[in-house]
């Protein structure tokens, strides 16, 4: 399912307190999404990797008192005296299996042991898929059947809203436009491929080394050889700013791109611009002179 649609029945579970679990290639968002939502309703988040655990971590250590041994649990785990929250558990099936089946009470019954999760608190879960190439543990029935499980799919416009707000190079925005099936690769032998965290990963290394004539040398090793070759080459022939500069004095009478990658970058460049009052005039024009699915996306920046 889209980001969007993720979200609103995350918040949906939020409130009755299912349990959620998100699967979902690498870099897409799974972590970022359940963040967000606790942000907004003001929510702390604890964050626990299954896989750095060891299956006795749960139920804490013994200590005697009154002869008897009594388990103290760790302190990574929410008191009754924590503000409620969130109980995230990341790459829950990176875990193995003794590590998997110590969550079993813990996931189902609020509990392990003596220790109890504090009323409040929401547990959602996330991990990757086998065929992500990730580092899994096939997960027991008996642990998969205490989640509702949600699979997050990315999605391109949604993408390039969420980028344009981040402040992601236009050049990046716009080449997503023309390449979509570029937002989340294939993972190849190699160590790098795309996905929508690379993505913004090479927006950053291109602003901090000068651009991507600059950059070139370093961008396969952030989305793999063949979307930086293919990114580079959409670079060079783009439309360069200043003829963008001069669509924005004269929105009127300026010619616009004709090809699809000039109008992408143009749209892009604008929307990233549109704080500028100059831009956001010109757009106001320009959405009666560009193709209406181009026109779209730049329509929230023109005043």
């Amino acid at each position: 399912m889209k980001p969007s649609r993720l979200t609103t029945v995350l918040q949906s579970l939020l409130s009755q307190r299912w349990p959620a679990f998100i699967w979902g290639p690498p870099g897409i968002g799974k972590s970022s999404i359940v963040r967000q939502i606790a942000s907004d309703r003001g929510l702390p988040v604890v964050d626990l990797r299954a896989s750095l655990l060891d299956p006795t971590d749960l139920r804490g250590i013994p200590a005697i008192e009154g002869g008897r041994a009594v388990w103290c649990p760790p302190s990574f785990l929410p008191t009754a005296q924590d503000t409620p929250g969130v109980l995230f558990l990341d790459e829950i099936n990176a875990a193995p299996p003794l590590v998997q089946a110590s969550l079993y009470q813990l996931v189902l019954d609020r509990r392990v042991g003596e220790y109890e999760l504090p009323p409040g608190w929401w547990i959602v879960a996330a991990g990757n898929r086998q065929q992500d190439r990730a580092v899994t543990f096939r997960m027991s029935s008996a642990l998969s059947n205490r989640f509702v499980h949600l699979e997050l799919e990315p999605d391109v416009d949604e993408w390039r809203a969420w980028a344009l707000s981040k402040r992601i190079n236009p050049l990046v925005l716009s080449f997503i436009g023309v390449r979509p099936a570029l937002l989340l690769g294939e993972v190849g032998e190699g160590s790098a491929y795309p996905t929508p965290r690379t993505w913004e990963m090479l927006s950053d290394v291109v602003q901090a080394l000068g651009g991507p004539k600059e950059a070139a040398d370093v961008l396969p090793g952030i989305v793999g050889q063949g979307a930086a070759v293919e990114f580079q080459a959409y670079a060079k022939r783009a439309i360069n700013e200043k003829a963008i500069r001069k669509v924005v004095d004269q929105p009127h009478s300026a010619d616009l791109p004709q090809d699809l990658d000039g109008i992408y970058m143009l749209t892009s460049w604008l929307a990233f611009h549109a704080g500028e009052e100059s831009v956001s005039k010109a757009s106001a024009v320009l959405l009666q002179r560009l193709p209406p699915e181009f026109a779209t996306f730049l329509k929230p920046t023109a005043t």
